[in-house]
């Protein structure tokens, strides 16, 4: 029997939630569909060590704020996870959890939209896609060319140093789980190589305040996608909570131990082959660093900032350029390579969406999450909307926008 249902949302992380927020505040009928548990991500895609990349102060959902003893500090993913379950439960969401959705189409015999799902058929009149900005790693092809004795896993799948085959690791992406990862496994005793993709950096604490502090005073998060040409928004900076948190540096990395490489290129008779671009990377992540400090001071001048800031310290300064030796290629045997870990992003997971909604490359095609299929809309994407809209504690902002919209339609 088909059930019927005014709006379904796809997704119980925190999108799907806050979602349901607006909705059921609304009196607006609804369910929230969960192929797993809520907020399953946190505790099936983290590795052990990974700690929220926010400080706690700044964690909250619409009627719930972080209430612990540690606000400065960094919350273990497991801890993100409760407080999901637990906003969840004090929100009253209608989750249902372990159904899976393995269509969306047009009801052919109704007015809304027909949903496939693992429990059987359902139709709404709206439906809001929550499934996260990462969906499916985004493994390149020379992964293929890699010898089958060297294990391969990614940055969702992988879990502590110890999980990993004995030997060397090369990690490929130096977006904020690479340059975690790496640093875990080198502090770990292993021998790490990185291979370096485009990133930007910052310091996690400038004149004592967090840089997510900073970069909301900036107004950083609340730069518009269609800001940039042809949307094309900037590499991310990465950052760490981990180790009660500390400024994600490769030079340093480099001068731990870690050795870093340019851009995977090729791969060959078990050679792996690298671009020489290291040294322009790591040149434009120190140049966002620099940008970064001159920005905040600049800032600092306003009286109302002033106050609430620490003067500028020495060591707050961006390190000086420094040449990093570069390696063309890397015999993966000779460097006693056991493992490769993916940490290449992650690429879009909508083939299950039989509406004229993607684009060739299977992204939504949305404005702000609104769609040109009245009453399909898309909820915490990367950059959707601004960086707030993939990002935890902002996802409020854009979930009310859709709230309106869904509410409106007669």
């Amino acid at each position: 029997m088909t059930q019927h249902f005014d709006s379904i949302v796809i997704g119980a992380g925190q999108a799907g939630l806050v979602m349901s927020h607006f909705l059921g505040r609304a009196g607006r009928d609804h369910v929230v569909l969960e192929r797993h548990k809520i907020g399953d991500r946190w505790q099936s895609e983290r590795w052990d060590g990974l700690r929220f990349q926010y400080p706690n102060w700044s964690l909250r959902l619409p009627g719930k704020d972080y209430s612990g003893r540690d606000p400065d500090g960094y919350a273990p993913h497991h801890e993100i996870h409760r407080f999901l379950t637990d906003y969840a439960s004090q929100i009253a969401a209608p989750v249902r959890e372990g159904i899976a959705v393995s269509r969306l189409g047009v009801d052919l015999e109704g007015s809304g939209f027909s949903v496939q799902t693992s429990a059987g058929p359902m139709t709404a009149r709206n439906v809001v896609v929550a499934t996260g900005p990462f969906q499916r790693s985004n493994v390149p092809e020379v992964a293929a060319l890699f010898p089958p004795s060297i294990q391969q896993t990614n940055a969702s799948s992988y879990r502590n140093p110890d999980a990993l085959p004995p030997g060397a690791v090369l990690v490929v992406g130096s977006g904020a789980s690479g340059c975690q990862i790496a640093d875990e496994l080198n502090k770990s005793g292993r021998r790490v190589f990185l291979s370096v993709s485009r990133h930007r950096r910052a310091p996690r604490r400038y004149r004592g305040r967090d840089m997510i502090w900073w970069f909301e005073k900036l107004g950083r998060y609340d730069v518009e996608i269609d800001s940039f040409p042809g949307r094309n928004y900037p590499p991310s900076t990465v950052i760490t909570g981990a180790d009660g948190g500390y400024d994600v540096n490769l030079r340093q990395s480099a001068r731990n131990g870690v050795q870093l490489l340019g851009r995977l290129t090729g791969m060959r008779d078990g050679v792996a082959l690298f671009g020489d671009d290291l040294n322009a990377v790591l040149d434009e992540s120190d140049r966002a660093f620099a940008d970064f400090g001159i920005a905040a001071d600049t800032l600092a001048l306003r009286p109302d900032i002033a106050v609430q800031v620490q003067p500028a310290a020495p060591d707050d300064a961006a390190d000086p350029h420094e040449r990093v030796a570069m390696l063309p290629e890397l015999d993966l045997e000779e460097a006693g390579i056991g493992s490769v870990i993916w940490a290449t992003g992650y690429r879009f997971d909508y083939d299950w969406v039989d509406l004229p909604i993607l684009d060739g490359a299977g992204a939504p095609v949305q404005t702000r999450g609104v769609t040109a299929c009245p009453g399909i809309f898309f909820l915490g994407l990367h950059w959707m909307h601004t960086f707030k809209s993939g990002q935890f504690s902002f996802v409020d902002e854009d979930a009310a926008y859709i709230a309106d919209h869904l509410l409106q339609r007669a």
